[in-house]
């Protein structure tokens, strides 16, 4: 069987959905519906879905709840969150634990269909990149050891337990060592879309990454901050010799 081509819309107002599976289908997409978080879920994780858009504000579990049992499970489908509030909070914490993209309500078709199609175009870049990376699904940096295929890391013999994005990031670092990248940047390649104000974001991952695979986090040796410009990824002197 070929990739799916459907698409998952769980929200809870019947005029978004039938208006948004209206326009998803004339673009050739099959469309499922859910009208509250626990069926949703239960469809996200029962059924292979090509995207899943995912109201914050649902009966039974939230957006949020929702999408991070989602990705526990499921790394690769990407979510399209819809809010109606405008909280830096709500976006900052939906891109923490997942999210691809956020749309603010009220919302046109246009602006909707736009970012789903940005998305999607990310994801075939991603797979092309994939592809050109098939030499490089096991990365082995002295002690430290990624099988980007399974999704496992290993440092000194131990596994480590990363969420989806830390894992991303640690990738794109080992890919790269000694290349500097700005927040912009990490922003851009690693959640796949600009969320301008939400760099701090990026801040956030690095803390937690470094608490995972640095012996002291305060004096990091794998991540290195070079203030007013950027990280890089260095490979710590004892682990290679």
């Amino acid at each position: 069987m070929g990739e799916t081509n459907k698409i998952l819309i769980i929200e809870d107002d019947p005029k978004i959905v039938n208006l948004l599976e209206i326009h998803l289908s004339d673009l050739g997409f099959m469309v499922e519906t859910a009208i509250d978080g626990q069926s949703g879920l239960e469809k996200a994780l029962e059924n292979s879905y090509k995207m899943i858009v995912l109201d914050l504000m649902l009966p039974e579990l939230d957006g949020i709840e929702v999408c991070r049992r989602i990705r526990q499970e499921n790394r690769f489908t990407p979510i399209l969150m819809l809010t109606a509030r405008s909280e830096e909070f709500d976006k900052v914490l939906g891109l923490e634990i997942g999210a691809d993209d956020y749309i603010t309500k009220p919302f046109s078709v246009r602006e909707f269909i736009a970012r789903v199609k940005v998305i999607l175009r990310r994801i075939e870049v991603e797979k092309e990149k994939n592809s050109d990376d098939k030499n490089q699904t096991l990365i082995e940096l002295g002690n430290l050891l990624i099988d980007t295929e399974q999704h496992k890391v290993i440092l000194d013999g131990r596994p480590l337990e990363l969420t989806a994005k830390e894992f991303d990031l640690l990738v794109l670092f080992a890919r790269h060592p000694g290349k500097i990248y700005n927040r912009e940047t990490l922003l851009e390649l690693v959640w796949g879309y600009h969320y301008e104000g939400y760099e701090h974001t990026v801040n956030s991952h690095i803390n937690r990454l470094r608490n995972k695979i640095e012996s002291d986090p305060t004096k990091p040796k794998f991540i290195k901050t070079l203030w007013g410009v950027g990280y890089r990824f260095e490979i710590p002197e004892e682990i290679t010799s």
